[in-house]
This record gives structure tokens, sequence and C-alpha cells, in this order.
């Protein structure tokens, strides 16, 4: 049977998640400097470069780091919350040692 979560805890849940939005909050401001030196970098090293070229540029840096930063954001709240440990790890205790050796046996 599966450990109950602290997540299922509203009030738990509020603050990880308040705490979650906080984090992506201050992910969207770096992101938001990061585009810009990105495209003072395009600027500065082809100054005749398309606004397809700029269009790109920030599209690509800035959706890359929101999305990282969504992910890390929900490996920190997971973690954090313990939310991790409350998984059912039927090989905990088991044969792990013995189960990357079942080849060997056949």
């Amino acid at each position: 049977m599966a450990r109950r979560s602290p997540l299922d805890d509203p009030r738990i849940a509020a603050h990880a998640w308040q705490r979650f939005r906080r984090l992506l909050r201050l992910m969207m401001l770096l992101t938001v400097g990061a585009v810009i030196v990105a495209l003072v970098l395009v600027y500065r090293d082809s100054g005749t470069a398309s606004a397809h070229m700029f269009i790109a540029t920030a599209l690509g840096v800035g959706c890359s780091m929101l999305l990282m930063s969504a992910l890390m954001g929900l490996v920190f709240l997971s973690s954090g919350t313990g939310h991790d440990e409350s998984i059912d790890d039927r090989l905990e205790g088991g044969d792990q040692e013995s189960w990357g050796d079942e080849g060997r046996r056949r």
C-alpha cells in the first residue's frame, strides 16, 4: 500500500506551490535577462541579421530556459515536500543485487 504524500495536506501543498511560483517568477526575470544578453550578442556579432534571427534567438533562449526552470522547480517541489518518499518501492530490501544477474542464471 502506498504511503500518503505530504502534498495531500492542503496547507503543505499551498506552501509548496507558493514556493514553486516564487521560483518561477525569479527564473522569469533571469530568463528575460538572458534573452537580452543573447540578443545583444547576436547584434554585436552580426548587425545585419534579419528580424527573424532575433525572433528565433529570443524564442529559443526564452523557451529553453523557462522549460528547464519549470521542470527543475517540479523536482525541487517533489523532493522538498517529501513526496518522493511516499512511493511504493517494491525493490527496496529485496533482490536488488541479483536483479541484474537474471541473464546469467539461465
